[in-house]
């Protein structure tokens, strides 16, 4: 079943006098349940294809439906909701509040929605056992490694039980042991969690764990492989 449809996607802005063009008639679609792993050079388009699918950015022009709605019509309020319900976002550099601890980190995005303390509790508590850190609960970041980081940013994203959940690089910063321990998480999320996923990578190594990978060039798309 089609989750994300991607047609004739484009992505214009202007820098300076120029016009830049990072995604060009992109034609896409993902199934559910499926883990895409992205590669491309830099400047391919790849994190403003995540970045469209996130609802952070929206297209110049063509056509994105994830899950049935039409994001590109979107107002920029509707946008953010729909973002905030649907969307689960792992970044590179784990983006972790300093003055919080790894709990509050995870629950922070509940926080907009209208869900009552033990509920949060319950959905901190199951995302922290995923991940494998739930006697880190109570550490601030600067307590943590760089793996454990990383644990808590993605029990950060799959705690509001997101339609999809986005990866810009989750590996790019960690070492090879620890960077194998974080695919293994987000394998078990799809295996067990029927997850849909969507990575950036620039590391053939961790392809190994997608269903498929695309390759884009200059904002297209030049290749899908099954791995």
């Amino acid at each position: 079943m089609t989750l994300i449809k991607c047609t004739k996607l484009t992505k214009q802005y202007s820098r300076g006098s120029d016009r830049i063009t990072p995604l060009k008639n992109l034609d896409l679609e993902i199934e559910r349940g499926k883990f895409i792993a992205l590669m491309g050079p830099s400047g391919s388009g790849k994190t403003t294809l995540l970045n469209l699918l996130a609802g952070i950015d929206r297209p110049s022009k063509g056509e994105l439906i994830i899950d049935g709605s039409p994001i590109h019509t979107l107002s920029r309020n509707s946008l953010a909701q729909w973002r905030a319900q649907h969307i689960g976002y792992i970044f590179q550099l784990y983006n972790l509040i300093p003055v919080l601890t790894a709990y509050e980190n995870i629950e922070l995005p509940l926080l907009l929605h209208n869900i009552s303390r033990k509920e949060r509790h319950k959905r901190v508590s199951n995302a922290l056992d995923i991940v494998g850190i739930s006697d880190r609960y109570k550490h601030y970041p600067r307590q943590l490694s760089g793996g454990q980081e990383q644990r808590v940013a993605i029990a950060r994203a799959i705690v509001v039980e997101p339609t999809i959940l986005l990866a810009d690089e989750p590996t790019g910063d960690l070492d090879r042991e620890t960077g194998t321990a974080i695919m293994n998480i987000l394998r078990k999320l799809q295996e067990e969690q029927g997850q849909t996923i969507v990575m950036v990578t620039h590391d053939p190594h961790t392809t190994k764990w997608a269903d498929i990978l695309l390759h884009l060039e200059k904002g297209q798309l030049t290749e899908q492989v099954a791995t």
